[in-house]
Parts: structure tokens; C-alpha cells; sequence
């Protein structure tokens, strides 16, 4: 049988550039300036999922691009998830992706094309049951496969969500459940169990599309797809975004079957590891005792920050709504069979602390 984890080095979103060699990048990018076009609304400045320009009819449209590695072995499933991730972006900016373009990167001298056939059909299924129709592509041969989509969605006007609009004293809501990065290690290595494995593929092959609509109707003014950089990863980039503090309840993360225990056994990928590394100095426990970039002990305690910080692969919406409204966009996402949790709350930022506190 083949096995895809066997053709690449990384695996899905934790393959990504280091968020450290990425800012690294970005500040190097031009920015709007002072000669700023009228119709770039979202750039890359604050490190928002997509891009979002005036489109002519008066609506928003959003533009993303993501590709990854195989963290799966059978390649139908590949193309989901990879599929399923790379719409997510759209959702997590509150737009509705409509059409994409397949990015391949496959080698036909390594593997059989039946298995790029079933890594588009995968990716086809996905994108018919989010109305999205994939009109193209681009291909390149290489040994090591990944897969991907350039999408465009639109948004309406006021639908907006960014990393600039979240607001100190809301909720923050997650939608799925932490450790696609650390059970994608577990399934390459042989070691995670057939149902571990089938709940995180199910987990990463569950559109954001459903979340997106119970955020538009609770109020949500900002979000991001907990994807390669992790949940504190991705939150420090609204914090950045919005000038505002966090607190998160580690208890409350909801984590996919068996994440745990493998992270115990030190099955962790690279990328979760730089993860922490990155977040270490934004980040403090309510304790006073200072976040370091490697766990300290063996402590449950560290065990949910580090999942915390796992690189995620088609992971959930992180949500910043009303305080008020959090109960029922939780039990409105939990209806449609997801596992959500209000995981913590946005405060005011002081300077004088790291703006991400966990409890």
C-alpha cells in the first residue's frame, strides 16, 4: 500500500516556514504606505488568514492561497483536508469562498497518477459540499507531494471579520478540537489507534462553513482558522491586530481522542515545537511564573499548553463575540456536531505584561 507521509518531509500546516523566519519575511514586504491603493482593504500587515479587495459590484472579495504536505496516508482524504483548508481561510475572514484553482505539486516518475486522481477527487468532494467550483489549476512535477487551492470568496459589506476588530471583554469561542499536528505525527509513525485516526481525518474534513454562519449570527467581530502557527500563535495575532490582552482556560481546550496521551510519549512535529518557542515571550501563566519555550516538567498543565501551541492542519474557527451571546454560539455550534468550547476571554492589553495569559 502506498503511503503519502512517506513522500514528504513535513506534514500539512505544521510543514509551514517557522513564524519566526516568516515575520522575518513579511517586514521586509512593502506595506500600503502612504501611496496605499483604495481597494486593498486587508493586506498582509496584521497577519490576517486572507487578503480583501473592493470588488466592482460593491462586495469584498477575499483572496488565499494555502498548500501543504500529506499528514495522511490515503490520498482521497489528503485532498480533503487540503482542500477543506485552504477554503477555511474564507470562512475565518466572514466571506463565502466561490471558486479555486488546484495547486499540484507531484511527481508521476515516484507514485501512479491514480493517486494524484484520487487526491483531486478528494479535493472535489470537499469543494462541492462548500458550493465551490474548482475551474482550474496549476501543476509542477516533485518528488516530495503536496497539494493545495488558490481560492477567492466574497464578503459583504459590514460581514468583514479581521484581526483588527476584536474588542476587549468578548468571548473567545473554538470551534473544533486541538492536535491535528501531534495526532498527524501519531498516524505516520503507525502508533495512533483506527478511531483516533478516523476522528482526527473527520475533524480536519469538517468545513468551517457551518461555524462561519453561527459566528455571523452571534455577532462575531473578529476570527482566524487555528491552523499552522496554533491556537496561542493565531491568537497572538488578533491580540497584535486589535491592541488587546487574552486569558485562556486550559481546561476548557477541546482536544481530539488520544492528542494527549501521544504528546506525552513525545510524539510532537517540528513545527509545534517552534511554535512554543515563538509564543514563549507573549505568553505568561496567571501563577506569575514565566512560560518558557519547552515544557518544564510532565505536568497536565504543560501537556494543554503545548497543545496549545500543536501546528493545526483545517483546524477550527477561533471566534471573538459578546460575552453575552458565548453560551449560545457554543450550543448553536455543538448542534451541528462540533465540539466547541468558550476557551477564554479578550481584556485590555497592559504593556507592561505578555499580552496572552493562560489559567
Amino acid at each position: 500500500m502506498i503511503r503519502l507521509t512517506q513522500y514528504a518531509r513535513g506534514g500539512g500546516c505544521a510543514a509551514k516556514l517557522r513564524l519566526t523566519e516568516l515575520n522575518h519575511v513579511l517586514a521586509r514586504l512593502p506595506g500600503k504606505g502612504a501611496a496605499a491603493r483604495h481597494d486593498i482593504l486587508v493586506d498582509h500587515e496584521f497577519s490576517d488568514d486572507a487578503a480583501v479587495v473592493h470588488h466592482a459590484a460593491g462586495r469584498g472579495l477575499v483572496l488565499t492561497a494555502d498548500v501543504i504536505a500529506p499528514l495522511v496516508d490515503e490520498p482521497g482524504a489528503f485532498g480533503a483536508i487540503a482542500a477543506t483548508n485552504s477554503m477555511s481561510d474564507v470562512w475565518a475572514m466572514g466571506g463565502e469562498p466561490r471558486f479555486a484553482l488546484n495547486l499540484v505539486f507531484f511527481s508521476d516518475e515516484v507514485l501512479p497518477i491514480e493517486v494524484l486522481d484520487e487526491i483531486l477527487a478528494g479535493a472535489q468532494k470537499a469543494c462541492d459540499a462548500a458550493g465551490v467550483a474548482i475551474v482550474g489549476g496549476h501543476s509542477v512535477r516533485d518528488p516530495e507531494v503536496k497539494f493545495g487551492l488558490s481560492v477567492t470568496g466574497e464578503v459583504q459589506p459590514g460581514s468583514l471579520w479581521s484581526n483588527r476588530k476584536a474588542k476587549s471583554g468578548q468571548a473567545l469561542v473554538l470551534s473544533k478540537a486541538l492536535g491535528t499536528g501531534v495526532m498527524g505525527q501519531a498516524i505516520k509513525k503507525g502508533v495512533a489507534s483506527e478511531a483516533a485516526a478516523a476522528a482526527a481525518i473527520g475533524s480536519m474534513t469538517t468545513l468551517n462553513k457551518g461555524a462561519a454562519e453561527v459566528g455571523h449570527h452571534h455577532g462575531v467581530t473578529s476570527a482566524t482558522d487555528v491552523t499552522g502557527f496554533g491556537l496561542l500563535g493565531h491568537l497572538r495575532n488578533i491580540c497584535h491586530g486589535s491592541g488587546v490582552g487574552a486569558r485562556v482556560h486550559l481546561d476548557q481546550l477541546p482536544l481530539l481522542p488520544e492528542a494527549k496521551q501521544h504528546l506525552a510519549a513525545q510524539i510532537c512535529p517540528a513545527g509545534s515545537k517552534a511554535n512554543r518557542a515563538y509564543v514563549a515571550p507573549l505568553v505568561r501563566w496567571s501563577s506569575g511564573a514565566a512560560f518558557t519555550g519547552e515544557p518544564t516538567d510532565e505536568s497536565d498543565r504543560e501537556l494543554l499548553a503545548s497543545l496549545a501551541c500543536d501546528a493545526q492542519t483545517s483546524g477550527g474557527l477561533l471566534l471573538c463575540l459578546p460575552a453575552d451571546r458565548a453560551a449560545a454560539c457554543v450550543t448553536a455550534l455543538r448542534d451541528l456536531g462540533l465540539p466547541a468550547a468558550q476557551i477564554g476571554e479578550l481584556v485590555e492589553r497592559e504593556d507592561a505584561l505578555p499580552p496572552i495569559e493562560l489559567r
